[in-house]
């Protein structure tokens, strides 16, 4: 036993870490986490949102559960169909665009809907989603005019930058605007769609959860845009 303000020889502290390290050893492995209990197909999820946005278009919204009744057994719990990877742009809400209502859509926001450079919150959010939630749809949601995206554009063509975290922000769109500059047609349309694509791409690829996921068939990862204008949202792939 060692005595109290006695210094600790190198020999003492090599044997004091050989225990400590045979403790860590000799501890029970974690449980792993029990999957969550699966929601309705994908494609079910895709189709009905789908016809929500076509009801939104049509100016037939049903509206559904969104009065304080409908909050409440939501207290205790939630189960929603899709993870919305949307923009935060006031003009682009998920749930009213999809006709859907409280506890359906499980929305993360950022702008210019960015996934690759958003970093372990909006990672982690979508992991979420899956791992928790049981959720089988990721969309990634960008928009028409978005300003996120045409900073981008403007700044690399600037060559200039901005201050704080807008940066970084823009910074994280460039490589669609990189890729836009290659495809023919109209550049800032290309950058948008760029941009989701390469989102997408990142979710199918992000370990190590959503990969796998989408791997066994349990979780499908669509692209899509919403037009400002008409109200009308397509699925890119």
């Amino acid at each position: 036993m060692i005595e109290q303000g006695a210094s600790l020889t190198r020999r003492e502290l090599l044997r004091l870490a050989a225990v400590a390290g045979l403790v860590v050893v000799r501890r029970p492995a974690a449980q792993a986490a029990s999957p969550a209990p699966a929601g309705p197909p994908a494609a079910e999820v895709l189709q009905r949102l789908l016809e929500g946005n076509q009801r939104f278009v049509k100016g037939e919204t049903a509206s559904p559960r969104r009065g304080p009744d409908d909050f409440r057994p939501l207290a205790e719990g939630q189960r929603p169909v899709a993870v919305i990877v949307g923009c935060a742009d006031s003009r682009v809400p998920p749930e009213l665009l999809f006709d859907q209502g409280v506890g359906d859509l499980f929305v993360i926001r950022v702008a210019g809907n960015v996934v690759k450079g958003a970093g372990p919150p909006v990672k982690g959010s979508i992991e979420y989603g899956v791992a928790e939630l049981g959720v089988s749809l990721i969309m990634v949601l960008g928009h028409s005019e978005c300003g996120a995206v045409k900073a981008a554009i403007k700044h690399i063509d600037d060559r200039d930058s901005l201050p704080g975290a807008l940066g970084l922000l823009v910074n994280s769109i460039k490589p669609a605007v990189v890729k836009a500059r290659r495809m023919p047609g109209d550049l800032l349309d290309s950058a948008l769609r760029a941009n989701v694509a390469i989102g997408v791409e990142t979710l199918r690829d992000l370990q190590p959860i959503v990969a796998p996921a989408v791997k066994r068939g349990q979780v499908k990862v669509v692209g899509a845009m919403y037009d400002l204008r008409t109200g009308s949202v397509s699925v890119t792939g």
